[in-house]
């Protein structure tokens, strides 16, 4: 590993001599780029990824300079990935710089991909509200370029966020938005069911059973096969539950239906505020009497 980061150093250091010196225009900017390019691949292989990193920034500014916006964007892509495996932070720096790189040349495409990661970044990192703003831009911008399944992968995200930031009047519509768009096209018809369970838990944590009476109705008229799925089973003996405050017979639904389809993290948390909030409205009746 030693050699790799003598060797890095190395290469940087001839870089900068060849940027500081005099030379033909473009021509010392390329010949720096070629040594950075190389400086930055010596410290990934000993390992050294902040090192790595910041001569990546360095390439990018050499591509900057030859007015190669492309290049430029691909090298803030190489030193985020540098980043990601020791800070968020400066990684999403990279990325965002990319970001703009991409949308001012016009790859909308790769500029979408790269606020997903950002927002994949903030996720790991619990900081919902971020995440969904950058999930939000690559949803808009796949969708610019009609990559339909990308982009309602990130608006599924977006809706899985703001229902765990209790946004769930944004988080329903965007369920459902989704289901009448996938009810339309051949390959992603067999999601319909999912999305709509999705919607329905997100109805269910609002606690208003008149909506979600109201919900499984139309989603019975949006699919007419909704109506013989699990999962519209699943949604109808919560509702009835919650609608008599039966927080035993609530839970025994949950475990059944886990007992088949594994409820995923995302579900179980929804679920759990469900359960907690009729377990809050027995108590408050018990106190009543």
């Amino acid at each position: 590993m030693g050699d790799y980061m003598a060797k890095g150093e190395e290469l940087e250091k001839k870089a900068e001599k060849k940027l500081s010196g005099w030379g033909l225009f473009g021509s010392k900017y390329e010949d720096s780029a070629d040594l950075f390019d190389k400086a930055a691949n010596s410290y990934k292989l000993a390992k050294s990824w902040d090192k790595a990193g910041e001569v990546y920034i360095k390439l990018a500014n050499c591509h900057l300079k030859l007015e190669s916006k492309h290049e430029a964007a691909s090298a803030y892509v190489d030193a985020a990935n540098c980043y990601k495996k020791t800070s968020a932070k400066e990684a999403i720096s990279c990325f965002n710089t990319a970001v703009n790189l991409f949308m001012d040349i016009g790859r909308l495409n790769m500029a979408a991909r790269y606020c997903k990661e950002i927002g994949e970044l903030y996720e790991a990192d619990q900081d919902f509200e971020k995440a969904m703003d950058f999930f939000e831009r690559s949803a808009d911008l796949f969708q610019s370029e009609e990559v339909t399944t990308s982009a309602n992968q990130c608006k599924q995200k977006v809706a899985q966020f703001a229902a765990q930031l209790e946004q769930y009047p944004k988080a329903v519509e965007i369920f459902e938005s989704i289901a009448r768009q996938s009810m339309n096209n051949n390959l992603l018809k067999y999601s319909v069911k999912g999305i709509l369970l999705n919607a329905g838990l997100c109805q269910l944590c609002r606690g208003d059973i008149v909506a979600i009476t109201n919900s499984l109705e139309q989603y019975q008229e949006l699919d007419p096969t909704f109506s013989g799925t699990r999962e519209y089973k699943f949604l109808a003996d919560l509702a009835s539950s919650s609608d008599e405050e039966d927080v035993g017979r609530f839970t025994d639904v949950i475990k059944e239906f886990d007992s088949m389809t594994r409820l995923d993290a995302w579900k179980t948390t929804l679920l759990l505020r469900a359960k907690n909030a009729l377990k809050a409205k027995e108590v408050e009746e018990d106190d009543l009497t």
